[in-house]
């Protein structure tokens, strides 16, 4: 409930607190903003031509989403992805979300399912034109999110998606497929297809298994691993 008196964000606020954020972010998802680098308010406001009040609206919004990280007496900059944060974000994922596929295997209905064939459609063709298209990797990585997003979320257990949603980060699952080559984006719309195979033939462990070498092998991507002793 609204505390009395209280005066409620006007329409035009909103729209421009929306504006500024999907430009910044958009701004770090093309690179034009890189990794540490600081978002002046006064700035921002200058070249959208608003007020400071919705730039300072939507950094706070970004920096709850993970894109910014505030520091104190400075402001906001961009938040680098470091291999540990990789490392540690995988080590979650692995374990937590071949359990939710498993969940959602047990709990899917037709329209979630529908859902999902059409991302994994649309991920597919667009994956064809990757080579020709450099701008396509953004898009795939939305609709990766989504794919991911509908899973958890058909796990039913909101405690589990909750616990995933805070682990995969948006800032994180936009900014993955940097390191992809054609090849490595095919196998996992493979892996995709299967898990949606899976879970057509009501099978919950063969949906986990793949999810599990689906983040697995993206984990190969993004983590060095110590060289395996000689034996």
């Amino acid at each position: 409930m609204a505390k009395a008196g209280a005066v409620p964000p006007s329409p035009g606020a909103q729209t421009a607190t929306t504006k500024v954020h999907e430009v910044i972010k958009q701004r770090i998802l093309d690179g034009h903003y890189q990794a540490h680098e600081y978002i002046r308010e006064a700035s921002i406001a200058r070249e959208l031509d608003v007020s400071r009040t919705p730039v300072r609206e939507a950094l706070r919004e970004l920096v709850s989403e993970g894109w910014l990280e505030a520091i104190p007496h400075h402001g906001a900059r961009v938040v680098a992805w470091t291999e540990k944060d990789a490392r540690e974000v995988f080590e979650l994922r692995v374990v937590l979300e071949p359990m939710a596929v498993r969940l959602a295997c047990e709990n899917m209905n037709e329209p979630c399912l529908a859902r999902l064939r059409k991302i994994a459609d649309r991920m597919e063709a667009l994956t064809e034109r990757i080579e020709t298209d450099l701008g396509i990797r953004n898009e795939i990585a939305l609709l990766n999110h989504d794919f991911h997003r509908e899973l958890i979320q058909a796990s039913g257990n909101q405690r589990l998606a909750s616990v995933l949603d805070s682990v995969v980060r948006t800032s994180v699952i936009r900014r993955n497929f940097g390191n992809y080559q054609l090849d490595n984006l095919r196998r996992s719309m493979r892996h995709h297809r299967e898990i949606l195979e899976a879970i057509l033939a009501g099978s919950p462990t063969w949906a986990e298994n793949v999810m599990r070498a689906h983040l697995l092998a993206a984990q190969a991507l993004h983590v060095q691993f110590p060289d395996t002793p000689q034996t």
